[in-house]
């Protein structure tokens, strides 16, 4: 079964080219009978589907979805709404945004999935660069996994221009240790939105960052 219609990518794409509030208004039942509900029916199928393989996960939809409304106080691009739909399952979803989780967008182009420690406080990293420091034959294995590098590549994210000094003799080998962000991410068409198959796609993503996702969630004390 496909959750979505040719609709839900068309809808998304005259948002990009009308993004006001009167065009919305105008729409606001389209929005809802071809993109909030079914987004809402995929995220329920998706939710069930790692619950199966994580028991914490024990969210709705509505705790996993972000509104599309855009927060514009502090930008100043004052466009109100958002041109994608997304959503972040974990044992937290979407109001615990440090515990690592399976997240996923679906713009009108293309398709994006994230995970990893996006915004880890000072303790947190401090954390996972003892867990990499100390485990750096795991943490090797964990980023050089066939499946992770085929999809997802490697570790991203901002780095500092300093270490503390306890992990500069291991930053020697692990450059990774400079990283404030460790996350992966992945795009793909927008054309599989309308496959019966995207859950399956979306579960292949999430197992191949399971041993990524574990590794962080155990530096984290998650």
């Amino acid at each position: 079964m496909s959750y979505f219609n040719q609709d839900f990518i068309d809808f998304l794409m005259e948002l990009t080219k009308n993004n006001n509030r009167e065009w919305f208004h105008e729409n606001k039942k389209r929005y809802g009978k071809s993109v909030k509900q079914p987004f809402a029916g995929f995220v329920e199928e998706m939710i069930a589907r790692i619950q199966s393989d994580d028991s914490r996960v024990m969210i709705a939809p509505k705790d996993a979805i972000f509104r599309i409304n855009r927060d514009i106080r502090f930008t100043k691009d004052k466009t109100p709404y958002k041109t994608q739909v997304s959503a972040l399952i974990s044992p937290a979803g979407k109001k615990d945004k440090i515990v690592p989780g399976f997240y996923f967008e679906f713009a009108p182009d293309e398709i994006r999935v994230y995970g990893g420690a996006y915004s880890p406080d000072k303790h947190r990293l401090h954390s996972i660069r003892s867990c990499i420091a100390g485990n750096p034959d795991e943490f090797n294995r964990v980023i050089s996994d066939k499946k992770f590098t085929e999809m997802f590549g490697e570790l991203v994210g901002e780095k500092h221009k300093r270490l503390p000094p306890e992990f500069k003799a291991a930053a020697e080998t692990q450059s990774l240790l400079f990283n404030k962000q460790l996350y992966y991410g992945a795009t793909f068409d927008s054309k599989e939105l309308l496959s019966n198959k995207l859950p399956d796609i979306l579960m292949e993503y999430y197992y191949a960052a399971k041993p990524m996702k574990e590794f962080l969630e155990k530096a984290m004390g998650f």
